[in-house]
Formats: C-alpha cells, sequence, structure tokens
C-alpha cells in the first residue's frame, strides 16, 4: 500500500470559479445603494455583517444575500426602498444559478488521480448549492465521497479522512484557502497543499507556513500529480 492513500479537494475555487459571482453580486450591491454611502463604506460593512454573521447562516450565498439585506437597512438607517432589498433578493437567487466554470487542469488532475486514490471533495457552504455545482460540474464520477460541512478545522479531516481513508496521516487536502484546506488539514495531521486563487475570499487568508515539512504550494492544479508522487 502506498504512502498516500486519499487525497481530499476543496470546491470552489479550487475545482470551478466561485469568488468572482460574489465579487460581481457586491458591485452590483453597492450601486444600489449610492446614494445612500460610498462604494468603499458600503463593502467594509458588508465585510463586517457577513463575518458576524458565519456562526449563525454559515458560509455560501444564502448567508451573504441576508448579509446585504441586514447592510443595505443599517447604512439607510431602516429606509431601504422596497425595491432594493427585492434587488437584492433576485441577485441572490442569480447567484443560485449561476453556470459552473471548471479550473484550468481540474478534471485532468482527478482523472489521473481516481486510479490510484481515494479522492474525497470537502467543502463548506449551502448544501444545495453545492450539490447543484458538483452535478453541473461533471466531476461528481471521480469521487468516493463528497462531504459538504459547515467549516473546516483539525477535527474535521480527522473525522473524514478516516471515515473515508486511512487517517489524516495518509491523507492529502489541496485548496486555495490557507485557513480553511491547508492549516487545519496540516494540525491534524495531514498534508496541505495550497493552490492559490486570485480572488480568496479575504476572511480565508492566513500565513503560509513556508517551512513546515508537509505543505506544499502549487501554481495550478496541474502540477499537482507530481507533488502526490514526490509525497509517496
Amino acid at each position: 500500500m502506498s504512502r498516500l492513500t486519499t487525497i481530499g479537494f476543496d470546491a470552489d475555487d479550487t475545482l470551478w470559479q466561485n469568488e468572482q459571482f460574489f465579487r460581481l453580486t457586491e458591485r452590483r450591491f453597492a450601486e444600489l445603494l449610492s446614494d445612500y454611502a460610498a462604494h468603499d463604506h458600503l463593502t467594509e460593512r458588508l465585510l463586517a455583517a457577513e463575518k458576524k454573521n458565519l456562526a449563525a447562516y454559515g458560509f455560501g450565498i444564502k448567508g451573504f444575500t441576508l448579509s446585504m439585506i441586514e447592510t443595505a437597512i443599517e447604512v439607510t438607517e431602516g429606509r431601504a426602498p422596497a425595491n432594493v432589498i427585492s434587488a437584492i433578493l433576485e441577485a441572490g437567487r442569480e447567484m443560485l444559478s449561476h453556470p459552473v466554470e471548471t479550473l484550468p487542469g481540474a478534471r485532468e488532475t482527478l482523472e489521473a488521480l481516481a486510479g490510484d486514490y481515494r479522492l474525497v471533495m470537502i467543502t463548506k457552504g449551502d448544501l444545495f448549492d453545492q450539490e447543484r455545482k458538483l452535478a453541473a460540474s461533471g466531476l461528481g464520477d471521480f469521487f468516493t465521497a463528497v462531504e459538504i460541512v459547515s467549516d473546516k478545522k483539525p477535527e474535521t479531516y480527522r473525522r473524514i479522512f478516516a471515515r473515508h481513508g486511512d487517517g489524516p496521516e495518509r491523507a492529502m487536502m489541496v485548496g486555495n484557502s490557507l485557513k480553511s484546506d491547508v492549516l487545519p488539514a496540516i494540525d491534524a495531521g495531514g498534508w496541505g497543499v495550497f493552490v492559490p486563487h486570485e480572488l480568496t475570499w479575504v476572511l480565508e487568508h492566513a500565513e503560509e507556513p513556508a517551512n513546515h515539512p508537509r505543505f506544499r504550494k502549487i501554481a495550478h492544479l496541474g502540477e499537482l500529480r507530481e507533488q502526490v508522487a514526490a509525497v509517496d
């Protein structure tokens, strides 16, 4: 049996584009409320609302939409017009139906690794939306398991890699978030591979553990197979 048996993959902005839709909607939100506050102030207040609401709403479009509505009410001092609230709700619905654009190398990499390793998709977000995106991506058949979780902590990876593999010590997690994908997987005893994405959400930023022996960084998914072979 090889040293590495299981590879976990984040989904949003690792396998397919996601954050770009949040950024586009954020700009639309700022335009809707431009008569009440400056763009930078609106985005600052929206981020504060998102951060505050994570514990209640979790990650995903529905929580983002509720945070936009809350921010609209706040900056208008309770006078947000009904048509603005309606437009925010419509923007949220549009996000829930946006097309899925897989990232370069995603399919080829999964196809090359699926025969030799257990592949597990481990993602945060809304259950229905993540299931929709996975189905639309055409990548579902490569995974032996899919885990949609409320948050990603070391215990999350210990549990998932014990359930679907041989424990975190023989597992690797691949993703664009240092905070959610890489650092907790390493803390659990696994390998963490960082695949930077230019639009990673600010709340997912963290310092790279550059000197950690189980940390790897690649420019794109096409470089993953080489890192997997080096670990084995």
